[in-house]
């Protein structure tokens, strides 16, 4: 009894100084990290920005040679429908 007594009490007043601590603060990046992943982000950034203007490139030219070959078989058909006549 007294040793269940006696652990109860250590127990409680572990508790009670747990309490009492205050939270530690957060610890915050250096500069040098801060700076080098914000320059990673530009390069990112602007590698992404190059790659869509080259897609958006690439699209327009293969839509204007979609449509130029489709005039051109446009104008296939018609002149095999004139010659058929």
């Amino acid at each position: 009894m007294k040793k269940s007594l006696l652990l109860a009490t250590l127990l409680a007043a572990v508790a009670l100084a747990a309490c009492g601590q205050k939270e530690e603060a957060a610890v915050e990046a250096p500069a040098a990290v801060m700076d080098a992943a914000k320059e990673g982000a530009a390069a990112v950034t602007e590698a992404a920005t190059d790659a869509a203007a080259a897609a958006t490139d690439a699209a327009q030219e293969g839509a204007a040679a979609a449509t130029d070959a489709a005039a051109a078989a446009t104008d296939a058909v018609k002149d095999g429908a004139a010659a058929a006549m």
